[in-house]
């Protein structure tokens, strides 16, 4: 779920990647070093950078921006999961690969009857063959060799592997100020700071944040503080307003097999 933590977050790493675009241990874009980081600096700690020639970058929300910009019902997106098992069907014969794991399901379709087995962590292709072949044994002759089943009676076979989803909901919407705020030992540097931050954002409309959904990013408005030259401390604020949903993210559990007439009934399996 996304929060002012996340926003800020995802602030501090747009700005850390304008001004270390070859990575933070590289020069920075200003040729000094920045520190970037989420909240107010402590004034000693500030004094004591600055006198060291080392940039502060400070992000921190504004009290009292928020308001709600909810618009519409919740919206679902749904992320299929990518199944690290396999299997082949030829005939009356199914092989299994790959690996096994949480979240993830195969099953044999033998005649419209399903058999399932949901994976569980360290299950190689061999035990799920294994599995499926003991369920199938219940009802009717089978073979099972290595990873591969063989119901030698079967009219039709079919055999598949799924993974568990994830669904992530917006449920509600607001929007925020947040001030970026650059503290520089000489004007100069601040303006070259400003700048490149500012390009940055002015390029990237959106910011990830950590739930994978995107908050839109907006200007709002800027000012130079030098109330404190005589400390060589020279500041100017970015306002920006970003807007973000609440979300939640649940699993969504794979269906293998669907729409089966099992005894004349339609069933989901």
């Amino acid at each position: 779920m996304a929060d002012l933590s996340d926003v800020e977050a995802a602030l501090v790493n747009s700005a850390t990647q304008a001004l270390y675009p070859q990575g933070v241990a590289n020069p920075s874009s200003v040729g000094a070093p920045v520190r970037i980081f989420r909240g107010w600096p402590l004034a000693a700690l500030l004094e004591q950078d600055l006198s060291a020639g080392v940039s502060n970058v400070s992000v921190f929300s504004v009290p009292g921006t928020g308001r709600d910009t909810t618009r519409w019902s919740p919206v679902v997106e749904v992320t299929p999961g990518l199944p690290t098992l396999t299997v082949q069907t030829l005939g009356t014969s199914a092989t299994f690969g790959g690996l096994g794991g949480v979240g993830q399901v195969a099953g044999l379709l033998v005649d419209e009857t399903p058999f399932v087995y949901r994976s569980v962590t360290g299950d190689t292709a061999i035990l799920v063959a294994a599995v499926l072949a003991e369920a199938v044994r219940a009802t009717r002759a089978c073979w099972l060799s290595a990873s591969t089943i063989t119901v030698p009676q079967a009219v039709k076979l079919s055999g598949r592997v799924a993974a568990d989803g994830s669904t992530l909901t917006e449920w509600t919407r607001q929007a925020q100020d947040f001030r970026i705020t650059a503290w520089c030992s000489n004007p100069t540097q601040r303006d070259q700071l400003c700048s490149i931050i500012g390009g940055a954002l002015a390029m990237s409309a959106f910011v990830t944040l950590a739930d994978g959904s995107a908050g839109r990013v907006r200007y709002r408005t800027s000012a130079s503080v030098d109330d404190h030259q005589d400390a060589k401390q020279y500041r100017r604020d970015l306002i920006y307003e970003v807007e973000y949903g609440t979300t939640v993210t649940t699993n969504s559990a794979a269906m293998l097999f669907g729409d089966l007439s099992v005894s004349g009934a339609t069933t989901y399996g």
